[in-house]
């Protein structure tokens, strides 16, 4: 039945991502210009911080040497506690309908069978196989280091890559290709996840804020 469920996510390959970066991305090589960065980073820290609703939506690519999911996400966040996850396979069905609220999670998959779990990642990764971050992954996701405090700044003052190891030893490399200039705050448009063998891959077609 695993194997079965697996096999529904199918999408086309990643292959056209955009590198839309409009800042240079490198680490800072002097005082003077770490300093510029990291007031840049305040700022801008501020303001997304201050995002508790939006929407985005975009391409999933789940790789590892087990397995490889091809996706489309949908995610709804109406306050920090409440969130909505949709991943819909080509044929515009949803697979995957995940809604957490006040610390519970409930699932339902493309049978309707519904499932309830405590913890999301749990749920998703007994259903599919799929380790993902979700509790961090929203704080990545809008551009926010999460718990870590090992990252590092592009020119824009906008995190470039960052480090987090979880409290259960999993070790999780960020790295941000480029971000969306059409809004304010500039949010995320591609980022990739490394931990162990698997890789992640978001390209973030909008944001509604």
């Amino acid at each position: 039945m695993l194997e079965h469920y697996r096999a529904v996510f199918y999408f086309l390959p990643l292959s056209s991502l955009l590198l839309l970066t409009a800042c240079s991305v490198h680490t800072p090589s002097c005082t003077a210009k770490s300093q510029l960065y990291n007031n840049k980073w305040r700022s801008h820290q501020q303001s997304v911080v201050q995002l508790t609703r939006y929407q985005t939506r975009g391409a999933f690519a789940y790789l590892s040497s087990q397995q490889k999911v091809y996706a489309r996400f949908n995610l709804q966040q109406t306050s920090t506690d409440r969130y909505r996850l949709l991943l819909i396979n080509p044929l515009g069905s949803t697979e995957i309908d995940l809604k957490v609220q006040l610390g519970s999670a409930q699932l339902i998959n493309k049978q309707g069978k519904h499932y309830v779990s405590d913890n999301p990642e749990v749920i998703i990764q007994k259903l599919t196989g799929m380790i993902i971050p979700l509790s961090e992954l929203r704080q990545w996701l809008i551009g926010l280091p999460g718990d870590t405090t090992d990252f590092t700044l592009n020119s824009c003052g906008h995190l470039r890559t960052l480090t987090y190891n979880s409290k259960n030893g999993q070790s999780w490399r960020l790295i941000y290709l480029s971000y969306h200039n059409d809004t304010l705050p500039h949010l995320p448009a591609n980022i990739e996840l490394y931990q162990g063998d698997k890789r992640i891959k978001l390209k973030i077609d909008n944001w509604i804020l």
